[in-house]
């Protein structure tokens, strides 16, 4: 795992001051436009993927997109499509970025006990988007340079001490504070979440265990203010008014989609630990479980993503197999099993498991993927490609779909599709060159088939501006 010290993060903030630059965001006297702060939003995520990990785990990445997903369908407005990221940093965050894009830090979710709490820093955090609050602060802005309000948007959103050195840099506090969000940001985004976790059948009592415990410093024995709360301010005074809206609001009925992402919660949690913590830290927290609970299945299944962090395949094999003796209709551990096989070159026992796994879930993104490359890599392209296509209509769509589809239907000669998806593929990671090569090599193997050229042309046409 990658830590960031001051000086990467300062360039990460100095990034960020160019291309809100080159975008000049602010334009009128008016908000920025939805279109327009969707492509600063892009732009953003490229910017936060250069300078930070996010987490590589297909289940733990589709449980945080599904869960957001879910919640913002109690949103009566959406003005941008979501997305939900998580940063593998150990602070406590969590921010909305422009254009519905909003980032978690795993320390933040390491450090959660219940689903509830994750919901409600999710619904708090799709306030801000929904709200238009960013939006609505660059346009109160529009009068400061725009470095200075880069500068400032970046620090807000980042927090912590590399924040707040670029803050007190380039502008003065006074400054600061018309850009951040307002106690009244921050009071309405606590109402529409509350809203957003009771329609979707959370207890909104998790917005203010979050709260709470971040205020005192508790979480793993923080002994300084997280950055949550910089970002986020007026605790006490949020966790005063959620406790009034609690006492006046009547609790809905539990919903069977709450019951599945709380089942699941554990297992995510325990994901991201084992694959963010620090490994001799999170392997003696999982044994000192196995003490008090020698068959433990979720501490047995932390030690194999351990093991398998590590490259350690027979181990991970041996002991998923154990936990899933003790919980055979896990289907996370099940998963994982599958994916130490597959990453051992056993993939005919990992599409066995898999395929299981398939009948209990069919909407399950992350085993379906790994179906299909196990698949690929038995060289059975035909159902490799039956699987990927049937990925890409279950959203959010991850990159390495595109390109191992275009892999597949080359391996069938099938090549105005394969160099067709290779070019989605680098369009989507921002690489132009590459992307429109792979278009004209598609455009010119497509010339008997008409609607292929014409989706072809279509994608491309962007890369011409």
């Amino acid at each position: 795992m990658m830590r960031y010290g001051s000086a990467q993060r300062r360039i990460f903030l100095l990034s960020l001051m160019v291309f809100l630059l080159q975008l000049g965001i602010v334009r009128s006297a008016n908000a920025i436009s939805v279109q327009d702060e969707t492509v600063m939003g892009q732009k953003f995520v490229e910017s936060i993927r250069k300078e930070f990990d996010l987490l590589d785990d297909d289940f733990a990445s589709d449980y945080l997109n599904d869960l957001g997903q879910y919640l913002i369908q109690a949103a009566e407005t959406r003005p941008f499509p979501f997305q939900f990221y998580l940063i593998q940093d150990n602070n406590l965050n969590a921010f909305a970025g422009p254009g519905g894009h909003v980032f978690m830090f795993s320390g933040l979710v390491s450090a959660m006990d219940t689903v509830d709490e994750l919901a409600a820093v999710l619904c708090h955090e799709a306030a801000h988007v929904t709200a238009r609050h960013l939006s609505e602060r660059m346009e109160q802005a529009q009068k400061i340079g725009y470095a200075t309000m880069a500068g400032m948007l970046a620090s807000i959103l980042v927090g912590g001490k590399a924040g707040g050195a670029i803050a007190s840099g380039t502008v003065a506090a006074s400054i600061q504070k018309q850009l951040g969000y307002s106690r009244e940001d921050e009071r309405q985004a606590d109402q529409i979440g509350f809203q957003y976790m009771s329609r979707s059948g959370f207890d909104p009592a998790g917005m203010i265990v979050t709260l709470t415990n971040l205020e005192k410093g508790q979480y793993h024995g923080a002994d300084v203010i997280p950055p949550y709360l910089l970002t986020h301010p007026g605790g006490a005074e949020r966790i005063s008014n959620i406790q009034s809206m609690l006492s006046s609001s009547t609790k809905g009925g539990e919903k069977d989609q709450k019951r599945r992402y709380q089942e699941l919660f554990p297992y995510f949690r325990t994901v991201v630990r084992a694959r963010t913590g620090e490994p001799h830290e999170v392997e003696a927290q999982f044994r000192k479980e196995l003490e008090k609970e020698p068959d433990s299945p979720l501490a047995l299944f932390g030690l194999g993503v351990l093991w398998q962090e590590r490259s350690e395949h027979d181990k991970a094999i041996e002991i998923f197999r154990k936990a899933l003796r003790n919980r055979p209709d896990s289907l996370p551990i099940m998963r994982k099993l599958a994916e130490s096989y597959h990453l051992k070159g056993m993939d005919k026992a990992a599409v066995d498991i898999l395929e299981k796994v398939f009948r209990a879930n069919t909407q399950d993104k992350a085993s379906l993927y790994l179906l299909a490359r196990s698949y690929q890599n038995m060289e059975d392209h035909t159902q490799a490609i039956r699987i990927f296509e049937r990925l890409l209509l279950l959203k959010p769509v991850k990159d390495e779909i595109y390109y191992n589809l275009g892999v597949s239907y080359g391996r069938e000669n099938r090549l105005a599709l394969a160099h067709y998806n290779f070019g989605i593929y680098f369009k989507r990671l921002g690489e132009k060159s590459k992307a429109t090569f792979h278009f004209q090599k598609a455009e010119g193997f497509s010339s008997g088939d008409p609607v292929l050229a014409e989706k072809i042309r279509e994608e491309a046409k962007p890369l011409r501006r």
